[in-house]
């Protein structure tokens, strides 16, 4: 029995299952629509990934008039502050080592201006030691070979938080390597994102697509304040066309049904409703909570890590005296990657989108990153694609 061919053909090939789904949706969406008084059904996803399968797919093309799938800031490329990157440029042109993974080409908010070094892409070019490794174990070992004063860019949610939090803890890391970090947690964001919605008079959110990767070291019980607090229906799912259909209905049947009391757990295959308890602990035993900056968003209250009292002698922040600058607006003119990552506005409707904006050129965060909507939107958004997919299953 080959088990990864069988859950692939369940969880993507399955045309059946997905025409079964779908159909449940169009005949429950318009019942929902009517029950809760909204012409529209707005279903928030948070994971980059989630937007990735949404758009390749073509499932907003599968969903009824009522129903309305967006993006969230689920890409923690896109929300990396202009302010961390500008910081993390100046010390590689003070001739540091820079080590970094998904940063490299993700510009500040002054690249388009001629005596501006952008970019870490934009600093090596110039001479600037900037090394692009996969994890933080990669730069361990080239430190360590090193010897030179280096610093590794620490970016990313809860994912990839352990693997950092495992290697302070167990004495791995050289005193070479000091670690900037800019690492974000999703459940506040989301949260932020929610109440900005009904706070601008917008559709309010009706339903959550918690993120299944995050969601694999925190549980889904982190997402259970959106049922208990807001009534909102929040479902964890996996990254199959499938999981995203599954979870759609899912939110609708919760809706329809009014028992909203607790997150649905539909990628049960990877995650558990307590989370990986040992991860959990690891990243508690070496990080703290605090205020973080979100790019062209925001300081959003306790939605950040950074290296515990215990550990600062490894915090770059601290140990090179880096102040946090107060925020101001961080993205470039006429870009809108805020409100496409908080769901107000879809890459489209940004007039940059595909023009001055575009894959190879990209004017902003969110069409650098794979898992940024724009990017997104610009590669796997074609009419042809979705027409195909649509004919398949209806």
């Amino acid at each position: 029995m080959d088990l990864p061919k069988q859950i692939d053909a369940l969880f993507r090939e399955n045309s059946e299952l997905a025409k079964s789904i779908t159909e449940q949706i169009h005949k429950l969406a318009p019942i929902v629509s009517k029950e809760i008084g909204r012409e529209k059904i707005k279903i928030m996803n948070f994971c980059g990934s989630h937007e990735w399968v949404t758009t390749h797919y073509g499932l907003r093309a599968l969903m009824p008039e009522t129903v309305e799938l967006i993006p969230g800031p689920g890409c923690p490329v896109c929300v990396t502050p202009s302010s961390d990157i500008e910081n993390v440029i100046k010390l590689a042109m003070e001739g540091y080592t820079v080590y970094t993974f998904g940063m490299f080409q993700v510009t500040t908010v002054k690249h388009y201006k001629k005596d501006e070094v952008g970019s870490l892409a934009a600093a090596r070019a110039l001479g600037a030691d900037v090394r692009i490794v996969y994890s933080f174990v990669d730069a361990i070992e080239d430190a360590k070979k090193s010897g030179k004063p280096s610093v590794f860019f620490g970016i990313g949610f809860e994912t990839t938080t352990p693997s950092y939090a495992v290697l302070f803890e167990k004495e791995k890391v050289p005193k070479n390597l000091l670690f900037y970090s800019s690492l974000k947690l999703t459940a506040p964001a989301a949260e932020f994102a929610v109440r900005l919605h009904k706070s601008k008079g917008l559709v309010p959110v009706s339903g959550v697509i918690g993120p299944g990767h995050v969601s694999s070291i925190i549980g889904a019980i982190s997402w259970d304040f959106f049922p208990r607090e807001y009534k909102i229906p929040a479902v964890v799912t996996g990254f199959e066309p499938i999981d995203v259909l599954a979870g759609v209905l899912k939110i609708l049947q919760d809706l329809h049904s009014g028992d909203i009391t607790y997150t649905n757990l539909e990628y049960k295959r990877v995650v558990k409703y307590q989370g990986n308890v040992y991860a959990q602990v690891e990243i508690n035993k070496v990080f703290k909570l605090v205020d973080a900056i979100w790019r062209g968003i925001g300081s959003i209250p306790k939605s950040g890590l950074d290296l515990r009292e215990e550990y600062s002698m490894y915090n770059a922040r601290e140990q090179l005296g880096i102040k946090e600058k107060p925020w101001d607006y961080d993205l470039p003119p006429g870009c809108r990657c805020n409100e496409v990552t908080l769901g107000i506005a879809y890459p489209t409707d940004c007039p940059m989108f595909m023009k001055a904006c575009t894959p190879a050129r990209p004017w902003g965060p969110c069409m650098v990153s794979m898992e940024g909507a724009c990017a997104v939107w610009a590669r796997f958004g074609s009419t042809e694609r979705i027409t195909k997919i649509v004919s398949e299953v209806k």
